[in-house]
């Protein structure tokens, strides 16, 4: 297994680009990056710059992961990109990306289901309760653009990864690989996404490890506030995400795994609202009717942890909401905007050491720079 980022959370990527970034990467100490698409590498395809980091990244001995994007129709309209490189088609520009992406070995693709809106608040927040159209209809209309894509993936050698994104249970992605096919999809299991869905993180990572192939390693504090729960970001080891026993579910069923830091991203790199939380509705009608997979047992476990996490903030032991976002404890100041490029770099470097000592504790080889 190797530690890496995702690009979106690299300080300075668009700043210095694709190939300096993975200096930056090796610098850093981490094994490797996320790109979301491969577009990010390069908007045109272009073969000689996707083949440049290629072989970058294997002079580096960095692992390189790439994606095709957001696949549901509904939002194709918020990606033109994905269109335009299709010149208009956006079937064949979907193509022309996980082709791209063969080309270089990069094999294993993330894909998403929508996106998540913070300048709204609440269940509205997601797509998944759209009420232009329902979330049925929008999984519906996802499996058909995977199983157009299905042939070109199979063709390929490659996996579409669906995310465990803000919006999808990990119900409804294991529906969607048995109707496309195990040997064209996947999981990108990111570790705190599934708690806006009231899923337990170890639940739903015993669920899906057998068809975990990229990670999104990100850990959260979620506690009751006004309209239910409150999900904000904060570094690795810092949530109530249990690394210790999810890391182990995901290397017994896939060694090879590599685990891509999602963290908070510098105001530079990504500008923040202050208080940048996401409400989750647990107690609204309208929002438990849209989780009939959500079971008692899975429910009461997922309470008592945020409860357990409650109990340490109320003893001082951890910052709650207001003080996290209004002090540094080594990490983000949101309130004054200061979270720049040295505070990411800390918040970096304290998750990267949290997965480090788990790993080297429960004996699984990290195989990192600074782990050589």
């Amino acid at each position: 297994m190797k530690l890496g980022i995702d690009t979106q959370k690299l300080p300075e990527f668009r700043k210095r680009g694709p190939l300096a970034s993975l200096d930056h990467v090796k610098e850093l100490g981490l094994g490797g990056l996320f790109f979301p698409t491969v577009l990010d590498m390069s908007p045109t395809l272009d073969t000689g710059e996707l083949r440049d980091i290629r072989t970058r990244a294997d002079e580096l001995d960095l692992y390189l992961e790439a994606g095709v994007g957001k696949i549901n129709p509904y939002c194709s309209a918020e990606a033109p990109e994905f269109r335009a490189v299709g010149d208009g088609d956006v079937i064949l520009g979907f193509t022309r990306m996980i082709e791209a992406s063969a080309a270089i070995d990069c094999r294993e693709l993330w894909v998403s289901p929508g996106n998540f809106k913070s300048e709204y608040r609440g269940r509205l927040a997601n797509d998944r309760f759209r009420t232009d159209v329902t979330w049925d209809e929008q999984l519906q209309a996802i499996e058909k653009v995977l199983l157009k894509l299905a042939p070109v993936a199979r063709a390929h050698g490659v996996h579409l990864n669906m995310e465990t994104h803000d919006e999808i249970t990990s119900f409804e992605i294991l529906r969607l690989i048995e109707r496309v096919g195990a040997d064209c999809m996947g999981v990108v299991f990111d570790t705190a996404n599934g708690l806006q869905r009231a899923e337990h993180p170890v639940f739903a990572a015993k669920r899906v490890a057998p068809y975990v192939r990229q990670t999104h390693i990100k850990d959260a504090y979620v506690s009751h506030a006004p309209g239910g729960l409150d999900f904000q970001t904060r570094p690795v080891g810092g949530g109530i995400v249990d690394f210790a026993t999810i890391i182990p579910i995901l290397a017994k069923a896939n060694p090879e795994l590599n685990l891509s830091l999602e963290v908070a991203a510098s105001v530079e790199d990504k500008p923040r609202k202050a208080n940048p939380r996401q409400c989750i509705e647990i107690n609204d009608p309208i929002w438990r009717a849209g989780h009939p997979d959500l079971d008692a047992e899975e429910l009461e476990a997922y309470l008592a942890l945020i409860d357990a996490y409650g109990e340490r903030v109320a003893a001082g032991e951890i910052p709650d909401w207001e003080t996290y976002e209004a002090s540094q404890y080594g990490y983000p100041t949101y309130q004054n905007q200061s979270y720049g490029y040295h505070e990411a770099l800390t918040f970096i470097e304290g998750s990267k050491r949290h997965i480090e000592t788990i790993c080297r504790d429960i004996g699984i080889l990290l195989s990192t720079p600074s782990a050589k």
